[in-house]
């Protein structure tokens, strides 16, 4: 029995072999082949551009949001250092009004940090919203006691406040800068995996196109005829898959823009544009509590206002609402230094926190208020774009499924006649 077994493969191999040099056999060895990569191609190419719209839906409810949650938590506690400066300088009991705020942006960071925490799946992530999380209270510490101590015209309050402030800015707010930078390449890198040509099907189409014009080509030595209607109209729905996937993928990759200047960069750039404003704000509003020389402090001022400027000169315009509350904020800035330099610090505190015209605070918040409105539009238009990209996508896998499917039954209609020919 074993040596009969060995004998009828070896048999069977031969006579395989000996049929796979006839023209039946060829042609018919070329048909599966054909018809394999066919039905090959057309499921990868339906799965990765499946993958695709998958990933539209992770960036819409799981990317994009993290990477908000973010900019919230980054922007809402820079807000809640200058709020906690300017409260400070108000001396004894703050307006309610400031107060407010400072309260205000504690919430916000409070909820954009639960809802990081939420979105978590990293260790590096788990770990800077730890450290967020536990030197956030210390912060609000020292701040409650330098505001005691304010109250009572303790001069202890300043060094409280201060080392509060070194806190915020030498701790807290590097890790929620690193944490922002993380979120932000998480949502570039979906956006390029979606406004990418998927290549390995691309790559496989091509493949299909030229078995098919190999398989013409067998045809034509082997039965002398010039044209097969099955092959054409196989080499016809690759090539309509092949613009299909084409066309769908330049839609979305114009939808989305991912480039220097489209909806991701200006959402980063006006994030960083909100933060550089918070943290100057926060040194003009210091260096009155501190009460000592303004160089290092202004130095520091004129750094971050001259990479704000250039921010808002790029994204919003000069002649935009920002522009021009951050040009009225510089200028009150000038009349405050001044005002400190020449030994009137009662003036110097005025024009810092005071609400009439010309204030620097009241230019400030409308500063942040125009800034933070051209953030939630920009945020508005990159969850459009990422929808409508998806869009543009949304008939790929299921129609080049079907064009490919096709192509594979094209090819074996077609060929049967051929092979009938030598039956």
């Amino acid at each position: 029995m074993r040596s009969r077994l060995p004998a009828a493969i070896h048999d069977a191999t031969v006579w395989v072999r000996r049929f796979a040099r006839t023209a039946p056999g060829a042609i018919g060895a070329m048909g599966v082949a054909l018809m394999a990569l066919c039905l090959v191609s057309g499921l990868v190419c339906a799965n990765q551009l499946s993958d695709k719209l998958t990933r539209r839906d992770t960036v819409l409810a799981h990317t994009e949001p993290l990477a908000y949650a973010a900019q919230r938590l980054y922007g809402a506690l820079s807000a809640a250092d200058a709020a906690a400066t300017t409260a400070f300088l108000s001396g004894g009991i703050e307006s309610t009004e400031v107060r407010t705020r400072y309260l205000d942006s504690l919430t916000e960071a409070a909820a954009a940090l639960a809802e990081a925490t939420s979105g978590a799946s990293d260790t590096t992530t788990r770990e800077l919203l730890a450290e967020i999380a536990a030197e956030l209270p210390r912060y609000t510490g020292l701040v409650e006691s330098a505001r005691a101590n304010n109250r009572q015209n303790l001069p202890v309050g300043a060094a409280y406040l201060r080392q509060a402030s070194a806190l915020m800015q030498d701790t807290v707010l590097p890790n929620a800068r690193e944490l922002h930078t993380i979120r932000m390449d998480q949502l570039r890198a979906e956006q390029r995996a979606i406004e990418s040509l998927p290549w390995f099907t691309v790559i496989l189409l091509l493949l299909t196109l030229a078995a098919c014009g190999y398989g013409s080509y067998e045809l034509l030595r082997r039965t002398n005829r010039r044209f097969n209607l099955g092959i054409g109209v196989a080499a016809g729905a690759t090539v309509l898959a092949l613009l299909w996937i084409a066309a769908a993928t330049l839609a979305a990759a114009t939808s989305i823009d991912t480039g220097p200047g489209g909806t991701t960069a200006r959402f980063d750039a006006l994030a960083q544009a909100r933060i550089l404003a918070q943290q100057a704000r926060t040194e003009e509003t210091l260096q009155l509590v501190t009460r000592s020389n303004l160089t290092d402090s202004d130095t520091r001022f004129a750094d971050h206002t001259g990479k704000l400027s250039d921010t808002l000169e790029s994204v919003v315009g000069s002649d935009s609402t920002a522009a021009r509350a951050f040009s009225s904020w510089t200028d009150g800035h000038r009349k405050q230094v001044s005002a400190y330099q020449g030994n009137d610090y009662r003036a110097a505190v005025q024009q810092s926190i005071g609400t009439g015209a010309g204030a620097s605070a009241a230019a400030f918040d409308t500063l942040d208020d125009a800034v933070t409105a051209e953030l939630e539009d920009v945020r508005t238009r990159l969850r459009d774009s990422v929808d409508a990209a998806g869009d543009a996508l949304t008939l790929s896998p299921f129609g080049t499924l079907v064009l490919l499917f096709g192509a594979a039954a094209a090819t074996g209609i077609g060929l049967w006649p051929r092979l009938k020919e030598f039956l």
